[in-house]
């Protein structure tokens, strides 16, 4: 860990030896750090997924679109995979994102760019649907929960795979707000839990879930 021009500097070893470098900020809003809930699902994409490599009829890299991208430490490490990535969030935190995907740039086998996307908002620019959408912590603030599912459900197509890791908060209204928003995730997707022992043997937690999601319909 290290202070870099403002920015404190968190290291994440993958598996083969090599470094991702990720800046947060010392101060600012939620977007600004590296939270566990996006290092667990980071890890999970490199022990679980493999974005290189062609399935079935795929003859082309993997598209991920991960949303709520803060830093983009999930969307780089998948890029860093040999997935071709969009990192997502608000205005403010294009050049955090920018500045991480510069750092990271020789271990990308894949491609990452940073994109402006306001949940709620239109989704033309960003079709067709990817083959996945990554999200880490996205359920923490009540007046984002029907924004956020209007995006899923305008960007996700029948063969979208959606990965949502969050961390389970116990204080405030944090459980109303995870119950209130997969009750509403349940009416037009299918969910299922990925199973303790199927995330990284290291980089895991009883209170983070990742959860796997399809569309159903609308």
């Amino acid at each position: 860990m290290s202070d870099t021009g403002g920015l404190f500097v968190r290291e994440l070893e993958r598996g083969d030896g090599k470094v991702l470098r990720i800046g947060q900020l010392t101060s600012g809003d939620v977007g600004c750090v590296v939270w566990d809930a996006a290092i667990v699902l980071s890890k999970y994409l490199e022990a679980a997924l493999d974005f290189g490599a062609p399935e079935g009829h795929r003859t082309k890299r993997v598209s991920v679109l991960e949303l709520g991208s803060g830093t983009g430490i999930v969307g780089i490490m998948a890029a860093s995979l040999g997935a071709d990535v969009s990192l997502t969030d608000l205005d403010e935190l294009q050049d955090l994102m920018k500045q991480n995907i510069a750092w990271n740039q020789d271990l990308l086998t894949g491609t990452c760019r940073a994109k402006v996307l306001k949940w709620g908002e239109d989704v033309a620019g960003y079709l067709p649907p990817p083959d996945y959408i990554l999200m880490a912590d996205c359920i923490y603030y009540e007046e984002s929960v029907h924004p956020l599912l209007k995006t899923l459900k305008d960007l996700a197509g029948p063969e979208t795979s959606i990965l949502c890791c969050y961390e389970q908060r116990t204080t405030g209204r944090n459980p109303e707000i995870e119950r209130r928003f997969l009750e509403l995730l349940e009416r037009d997707f299918a969910l299922e839990q990925i199973p303790l022992e199927e995330h990284d043997a290291e980089y895991r937690s009883e209170d983070i879930r990742i959860l796997r999601l399809h569309k159903t319909h609308g």
